[in-house]
């Protein structure tokens, strides 16, 4: 684990050296302050920011692939991969270095958005309840956990950065949608799709509900890709 802070840290610095990083910055403020703006700060609407977090998965979608998608499969492609299997640093140390370098720059990205909250407070009367500000940026840690394990997992699959982003983009779909399959879908296969949707326990959150469930869930899942990340880059060392 020491190895894996240097690595994050290298990680989160590539960020902020690289027009990428500042670009995803700025399209993830642009869309949730365009969201603030137009669809809670005007009058009539109630002082909340339920809508901001109910969007939330929306929100992130584009950005977390982004994020993500050049973690491992730029050095793939540039071959440096091979200087980090040479050093002392075991795979876990490698993976958990990127995804909390990763992790890093997501809170980096989220921390402006909590003037929201401040503005919605200073110009509201009757003033929002905290509670439920508390559990949406709850929702906003644990989902973007998850966007970004199963992001580092598409990138450890190939060396291509584009495809590791269509990986990931197409594969968070999929969990936002699983529970909209059809009437006619077996009743196991619709319990498992339920029980894998993120939109019915983002919704939760953006009510200011804190289902241990959930929480259980987005660690659990998250924490699963990270492992299928290690065992994926294990892989490739003893390929």
């Amino acid at each position: 684990m020491r190895g894996a802070w240097p690595i994050a840290l290298r990680e989160l610095s590539a960020y902020f050296r690289q027009p990428a990083g500042w670009i995803i910055l700025a399209l993830y403020l642009f869309l949730s302050g365009l969201v603030f703006a137009t669809g809670i700060l005007m009058p009539g609407k109630a002082a909340s920011l339920r809508d901001f977090f109910a969007l939330s998965g929306w929100l992130l979608l584009p950005v977390a692939p982004a994020i993500t998608m050049r973690l491992v499969a730029e050095e793939l492609r540039a071959g440096t991969i091979e200087n980090l299997f040479t050093a002392p640093l075991s795979s876990a140390a490698i993976v958990l270095g990127k995804y909390f370098g990763a992790c890093l720059f997501l809170l980096a990205m989220l921390a402006p958005t909590l003037v929201y909250p401040v503005v919605l407070r200073s110009f509201s009367s009757p003033q929002p309840d905290v509670g439920p500000m508390i559990a949406g940026y709850l929702c906003l840690l644990l989902l973007g956990g998850l966007y970004l394990a199963l992001g580092t997992f598409a990138s450890t699959l190939t060396a291509n950065g584009t495809l590791a982003f269509l990986i990931s983009l197409f594969s968070i779909l999929a969990l936002m949608f699983a529970g909209s399959a059809p009437p006619t879908t077996p009743a196991s296969i619709r319990a498992v799709l339920d029980s894998v949707w993120i939109t019915a326990r983002v919704l939760d959150f953006s009510r200011g509900i804190i289902d241990t469930s959930h929480v259980v869930f987005f660690v659990t899942a998250s924490a699963w890709f990270v492992f299928l990340s290690i065992v994926s880059l294990e892989v490739r060392r003893w390929r």
